[in-house]
């Protein structure tokens, strides 16, 4: 319907002789010299593919009216929720469009507040992004992360909070990582891979050396980091990365030990307060921190929730997929026992120790969140909080503290934080402050939630969006939206782009919560990955078919997005079904599924995904990889018309995530199968990629950026779906 007449597509060469050897299996990879971002090749196929992507763009009629409705719609301001340290209160901030939020400080909730950190000092395009922040307990520093065009790199600054000048402390090469300050204020635990290869000569982001040898650190303020004591390493299994914490009372710092993404960790503990001379002493002997053994296997995920002196409590998965707390005495390790014990029905997604003595708990019940008081001795229920459905963006609150803060969100709720007295008899949720759109009005929109059955009769939620009052006659523009991976959760949430397409360019929106989430607990999670991962391509084809048949949508007016591990999904599906769709964005995905754990932290992705060192998991992986099955749909069908949907790929040069490489080789095979190596092809929907400079995999992506991608993306899918304006 919107494609183009007479593309040319840029010649990219294949190099036939690459070919390796899985098993028995010979695999050509034609594209290896793509993998080297730096080589003149490389940049010169960018170029010419950014030009032509710049040609398409340039035919799109409707981008400009996006840009100015998502600018509008962008242009309110927006709080995240407070939190307090060292009795004052802390807040980020955004007027509109800033390109950063701005973290401000105030000493009650009725003083005037100060900015604290502004990092859209820090560069002139709004691309350096504050990605952590951690105060010290006596309330004197303030450590930030600073990350560079969205690399996940990170470098930890310290500002003294008095007269809010630096200190000279700078951190490298951190990644993965929180900061956590020791009780004395004296210095911070982070995390740190070594500098890659090239060290200072390196933009940091733009390599794809694997991440190895992660290395738990404690920095102590005033020195260089060169002299920073090296707390845990484990060379014999270099994939393992350490997440420290220090607890609430700073007589302990847990270690959790991941071996990949999946949702298991060793956990370790060290007592702080028992250390003869403290960390200085690490100092001088050059000797790692004394961690105990709780848990040496990875069974299960252990997060803590609180602790009373030596008693701990825990969120874990252990024996139950909805997860449960439980408790354990360090001088009896031997002995746990259930707090709160698994719900069958409903999964338990955080706790929060608040109050002195009470839980605050967060459930999610259908893809819906549920929150609770409870007692944090007994498990007891003692209060339900309501709210509405939509999504708890985030919760403040520390141990001693009687007041909490609650964001939520929902696909029509731009955003609501609450504030919440526990003291009082019947604890209230109120609204501390509530973000206000100009122009939105929810009234104009309906939200609901629908069940649909999957290819092996699963029963699967999805929520779906749209203009009230729609007629069912199968002729509405549908942006389909999934994930299906590593336990994450798709749960509703306001997002601006989204209500212009509904609004002006008549589109439902819908989100399917497939298998591979973790919106049903750990079995939901385990059922749509590795050996099973399939299943998240079948749901995903089935909620599409859904759509079709209830009238929503049909073929040529449906457009699929995923991000992440939701572009795999996309690009499993337009293999798979190339005749379903219209359009397909695919923002930055594992596209070489045989190669992806060779690259930055590629290989955390083998706990949902498998990895093609191993007989059996290269074959799950060669049958979906959206590299290696690539089809021409016109010899597979009696049509021979038919094609590809029209495709956008999206990547960018410092996302050291998901590394672009990915994308530029899935790209040039993509054009290669389908149009140029054909006279005269059936392939006309356009197969192109957005190459973004200066961005990486969304981490502190500037509000322009945020903007600017909208508009691309979906000023696309209009001119391809013939979808026209209307006001």
């Amino acid at each position: 319907m919107g494609s183009l007449a007479d593309l040319y597509y840029p010649p990219a060469r294949r190099d036939n002789s690459v070919v390796d050897d899985y098993h028995g299996v010979l695999v050509s990879d034609p594209y290896r010299w793509l993998e080297n971002p730096y080589s003149d090749e490389t940049k010169a196929f960018v170029e010419a593919q950014v030009a032509l992507t710049d040609s398409i763009l340039a035919e799109c009629g409707e981008r400009e009216r996006l840009r100015e409705q998502i600018t509008k719609l962008f242009d309110y301001p927006r709080y995240e929720i407070p939190f307090k340290l060292g009795g004052k209160y802390f807040y980020f901030h955004n007027s509109g469009l800033q390109a950063q939020s701005v973290l401000y400080v105030q000493s009650d909730l009725d003083s005037e507040a100060e900015v604290l950190l502004d990092p859209n000092g820090l560069s002139e395009d709004g691309t350096v992004a504050v990605t952590t922040v951690s105060i010290s307990g006596d309330g004197k520093y303030l450590a930030y992360g600073l990350s560079w065009s969205g690399s996940d790199w990170v470098t930890i600054k310290v500002m003294r909070m008095a007269d809010k000048m630096p200190e000279p402390d700078t951190i490298s090469w951190v990644k993965f990582s929180s900061i956590n300050w020791t009780p004395d204020g004296k210095g911070f635990f982070y995390g740190r891979y070594p500098a890659p290869k090239g060290g200072g000569n390196v933009d940091p982001g733009t390599e794809t050396d694997i991440n190895l040898n992660h290395h738990l650190c404690y920095h102590f303020l005033g020195t260089d980091q060169s002299e920073d004591v090296l707390c845990w390493k484990d060379p014999e299994n270099p994939t393992y990365m350490f997440d420290a914490f220090v607890t609430e009372d700073g007589k302990y710092i847990t270690l959790a030990i991941s071996k990949d993404y999946d949702t298991v960790n060793k956990l370790y503990y060290c007592n702080l307060s028992a250390l003869s001379g403290g960390l200085d002493v690490l100092k001088a002997r050059k000797d790692m921190l004394p961690f105990v053994k709780l848990v040496d296997n990875f069974e299960a995920r252990y997060n803590v929730v609180a602790n009373n002196d030596t008693e701990f409590i825990f969120l874990t998965n252990k024996e139950s997929p909805r997860y449960k707390l439980v408790r354990v005495d360090l001088n009896k390790p031997e002995i746990w026992s259930d707090v709160l014990p698994e719900d069958q029905s409903i999964v338990l997604k955080s706790a929060y120790a608040v109050n002195g003595n009470q839980l605050l708990v967060c459930y999610i019940s259908d893809v819906k969140y549920i929150l609770q008081i409870r007692d944090l001795n007994t498990g007891q229920l003692l209060h339900n909080l309501p709210i509405d459905i939509g999504t708890v963006t985030g919760i403040s609150g520390k141990r001693q503290d009687a007041e909490i803060f609650i964001g939520f969100s929902s696909f029509l709720t731009p955003g609501i934080i609450y504030q919440c007295n526990l003291s009082s008899e019947a604890p209230e949720m109120k609204v501390f402050r509530e973000a206000s759109v100009p122009g939105f009005n929810r009234d104009d929109f309906h939200a609901k939630q629908v069940f649909f059955s999957s290819k092996d009769g699963t029963k699967i939620p999805m929520f779906i969006v749209s203009r009230k009052d729609i007629i069912l006659d199968g002729s509405h523009p549908t942006l389909l939206h999934g994930y299906g991976g590593f336990n994450l959760n798709l749960t509703p949430i306001f997002i601006e782009c989204r209500i212009v397409l509904a609004r002006n360019l008549g589109f439902i929106f819908c989100i399917a919560n497939i298998r591979g989430g973790g919106e049903y607990g750990e079995e939901w999670h385990k059922s749509g990955s590795l050996s099973k991962k399939q299943n998240c391509f079948d749901d995903f084809i089935a909620a599409s078919e859904f759509l079709i048949s209830k009238g929503y949508t049909h073929s040529e007016r449906l457009c699929i997005e995923g991000g992440s591990n939701g572009a795999l999904l996309i690009a499993a599906c337009i293999n798979q079904r190339p005749d379903l769709f219209g359009c397909a964005i695919v923002h930055a995905g594992f596209m070489d599924m045989l190669r992806f754990h060779k690259f930055t932290i590629g290989h955390a992705g083998t706990s949902d995904y498998g990895c093609s060192d191993k007989k059996d998991e290269f074959q799950w992986l060669f049958k979906y990889s959206p590299l290696h099955n690539v089809i021409r749909p016109w010899e597979k069908s009696s049509d021979s018309s038919s094609q590809y949907p029209s495709t956008m790929l999206l990547t960018a040069d410092h996302d050291d995530r998901v590394v672009s490489l990915h994308a530029f080789k899935f790209l040039a095979t993509m054009q290669y199968i389908l149009c140029t190596s054909l006279e005269n092809t059936p392939q006309k929907n356009p197969i192109i990629a957005r190459i973004d400079r200066k961005d990486g995999h969304g981490i502190g992506r500037s509000t322009q950026k945020l903007i600017d991608e909208a508009v691309d993306c979906f000023g696309f899918a209009a001119k391809m779906m013939g979808v026209s304006w209307n006001d």
